[in-house]
């Protein structure tokens, strides 16, 4: 089983953060989203993972992609590396990966969560996940009749169905998408100014490949600020049987209200943190009560009352009561 993740965006929905981190690798619960994302997929897969590619853009750094292949060694598989220069769709991202589109491939994209409590049907010609949802405009939907998927529409602008494709995909035989990917490609057939994965399914549907939904527990999204602060509250209950809290956390004449993830050598001072907080290594905390935030590294909070917050690294902020969302490297004082 090989796993492909397109992550080459620009996060423009979660800047200031995503303006030196990319997003799959902000935090939720103390480990980088494409992080959990490869966790999550690993968990629902019979059979071992092969390799793992990530697409990312060429600015991305030496560092983040040797965080990368060691996500992807932590999981037993080899990672690779694959750049997309230029933001052409969904497709086109898939295919920077050509070389991993053989047999067994899953497809997910980075930006969304899940949790599942099935086993990955390999037998399967393909399996498209999908929720429910109130607004489907902003997605691909898929309609069904008996069990099977009919049709995939892009971003329908009338409602046809309220099935929305979550960014993961399941395919029996990767050289077939690869072929009608390429096929797209080859003949400039765009949808929406783009080329689309929907384009390239719909293709293999009319040529036999019977494809079937998917249902997920929790569908996750990590899209903007907002979003994501909700998907590490509820990253924390599903994990908070573990030891969230490293040996080497510094406590004084503080209250923690579990679930809390705190990493390295945070200090925690005349404090009330939590419920689902999480709070990155080297992090100072003083004089603050703080709920339902994610805190990330090196950062140092004085005297302030935060919640539905996100910090980014190297961030001091003192005396503040606010729902705050600061990029890295800021001082509010």
């Amino acid at each position: 089983m090989n796993i492909i993740i397109p992550m080459a965006g620009m996060g423009k929905r979660m800047r200031p953060h995503t303006l030196t981190t990319p997003k799959p690798l902000i935090p939720i619960a103390g480990k980088p989203i494409v992080h959990r994302l490869v966790e999550d997929i690993s968990k629902v897969c019979d059979t071992g993972i092969d390799k793992i590619g990530f697409i990312i853009g060429r600015n991305f750094g030496a560092e983040v992609e040797k965080t990368l292949k060691d996500i992807a060694t932590s999981v037993g598989a080899e990672g690779k590396i694959f750049y997309q220069d230029e933001a052409l769709g969904t497709a086109h991202a898939i295919l920077c990966a050509e070389e991993l589109l053989e047999g067994n491939v899953v497809v997910a994209f980075a930006d969304t969560l899940f949790k599942a409590d099935f086993k990955l049907d390999a037998s399967k010609d393909g399996i498209i996940w999908v929720q429910q949802v109130d607004d489907p405009s902003a997605f691909g939907v898929i309609k069904t009749e008996d069990g099977i998927i009919t049709d995939f529409i892009e971003k329908p602008e009338e409602f046809i169905s309220d099935l929305a494709i979550i960014g993961i995909y399941y395919f029996k035989n990767g050289a077939f998408l690869r072929s009608e990917m390429q096929y797209l490609i080859d003949n400039d057939i765009k949808d929406k100014g783009e080329y689309q994965l929907t384009n390239a399914l719909e293709n293999m549907k009319n040529k036999g490949v019977n494809f079937v939904p998917g249902q997920v527990s929790e569908w996750l999204d990590c899209g903007n600020k907002d979003a994501t602060v909700y998907t590490n509250k509820r990253y924390l209950e599903f994990i908070k049987e573990e030891d969230l809290i490293a040996s080497t956390v510094t406590l004084k004449n503080s209250v923690i209200i579990p679930p809390v993830y705190l990493g390295e050598n945070v200090v925690i001072e005349n404090s009330i943190v939590g419920p689902h907080v999480s709070i990155g290594e080297n992090t100072i905390v003083k004089g603050t009560i703080m709920q339902n935030c994610i805190v990330q590294t090196n950062t140092e909070i004085n005297n302030a009352n935060l919640k539905n917050s996100m910090l980014g690294n190297f961030v001091t902020l003192e005396g503040k009561a606010d729902d705050l969302s600061v990029g890295d490297y800021n001082s509010i004082l």
